[in-house]
């Protein structure tokens, strides 16, 4: 094949470049000049373009496919009331509360019932009570000490005019209760104030009068000396505070067995379950002239009102309800003090301890004794006294602990 000159190709009117660049070869059949033309392309679908999607129904078929089931209409849900966020499952509109603010809510609210007792407790006097020399080895469970106390400190003039208190000077006490806490029931005993038994340094004369004479150190040596028992925590309660915690926990039920007029505790009330304010409670607790047991009566009702203040402290609304709960821790600095050293836990021990002293959670009793001159019964006492140092609570029956501490009562 001959070459174009220069070029390296076929040389002109060769057949080679006649063939190669449009020419015609004399030697074939017919010219062929559109050998090297482009050839149209037919014209094709769009090769990129989606194919549409048949609609199947829920079962998967394609409709008018024997197996297809007719798709149902949508239903439009019924319209709620304007602004409402969600339908709940039960058909009714409810508003969509965010957990995160509930959250904080409850937060808030542990801190503030947490907030309250310390704030409280801060305020709250503390009493030199433990006495100096040989005591009681420790005991099993935990004894309180609980004094009310005659004095009118706090109490303006008219406050003592509407409370019957009177204007006595000094710092006697009304009341002293011991509360046991252990392995059995709960025990609270009232020791009656004109009690005789031998105070150290003093001779055998009513045992209130260790208070009057010493303050709380000589009452707890006098009555760890003349029972054996072991004093861990010590609780003195004024006038008062018995008012102010009644109120604050919204009165409490007393139940008198007669009518009580008691002109010296500003008391008329009829027998017979009823509710009581502060004042009637204290009223109730203080008065000793309406029946012929005197200061045994009194004791009992003191155990009364306490069981029923321990009632109300305990309930859920009590918790619940921010301002009564205020008051009633609040109401703790102004007429209740602790004995030194007792921590905020020993206090709130003492607190829960109370809620179980009446009906089936406790016993309440007055101590055993042998006659209205308020003499201890030599052996049923020593019973009851053994049976709280060993922690054997769930041993005392009722020949031992009675609402009046005598014999079959």
């Amino acid at each position: 094949m001959a070459d174009r000159p220069g070029s390296g190709g076929p040389d002109e009117g060769t057949p080679e470049y006649r063939w190669l660049y449009g020419g015609s070869d004399p030697g074939d059949v017919g010219p062929d000049e559109d050998a090297t033309r482009v050839v149209p392309r037919q014209p094709r679908p769009d090769e990129t373009r989606v194919m549409p999607v048949q609609p199947r129904d829920s079962s998967g078929a394609a409709p008018g496919s024997p197996t297809s089931r007719p798709t149902p209409p949508p239903v439009a849900p019924p319209p709620g009331p304007p602004g409402t966020p969600y339908r709940s499952k039960g058909g009714g509109w409810r508003p969509k509360f965010r957990v995160r603010y509930i959250l904080v809510l409850v937060l808030l609210w542990i801190v503030y019932l947490v907030f309250v007792p310390f704030y409280a407790w801060h305020k709250v006097d503390k009493v030199p009570w433990e006495p100096a020399g040989k005591r009681p080895a420790d005991q099993p469970g935990t004894t309180y000490l609980m004094v009310g106390s005659d004095s009118r400190a706090g109490l303006s003039p008219a406050e003592r005019k509407a409370l019957g208190t009177g204007n006595a000077t000094g710092h006697r006490t009304d009341t002293i209760i011991l509360m046991h806490t252990g392995s059995g029931p709960n025990l609270l005993m009232s020791i009656p104030r004109d009690s005789l038994v031998d105070i150290p340094g003093y001779g055998n004369t009513k045992i209130n009068a260790a208070f009057a004479y010493g303050g709380a150190k000589l009452l707890v040596r006098t009555i760890e000396g003349a029972t054996g028992i072991r004093i861990d925590d010590y609780v003195e309660i004024g006038l008062g505070g018995l008012v102010s915690v009644v109120d604050a926990v919204g009165g409490i039920e007393i139940c008198p067995t007669e009518n009580m007029v008691d002109p010296l505790a500003n008391l008329d009330i009829k027998k017979g379950c009823q509710q009581a304010d502060g004042a009637t409670a204290l009223g109730f607790a203080r008065s000793r002239h309406t029946s012929g047991l005197g200061d045994i009566d009194r004791a009992k009702h003191q155990r009364e009102v306490i069981s029923a203040v321990g009632k109300k402290v305990v309930s859920p609304w009590t918790v619940l309800n921010p301002i009564r709960y205020w008051q009633l821790l609040t109401s703790v600095p102004g007429f209740f003090a602790f004995g030194e050293g007792t921590s905020t836990v020993r206090a709130g021990l003492w607190a829960s301890a109370m809620t179980h002293v009446s009906g089936s959670d406790g016993l309440t009793c007055g101590v055993p004794i042998s006659d209205l001159a308020v003499h201890w019964d030599p052996t049923r006492s020593k019973q009851m006294f053994k049976a709280i140092i060993e922690d054997d609570t769930a041993s005392i029956g009722k020949s031992l602990c009675n609402p009046t501490g005598l014999v079959n009562q």
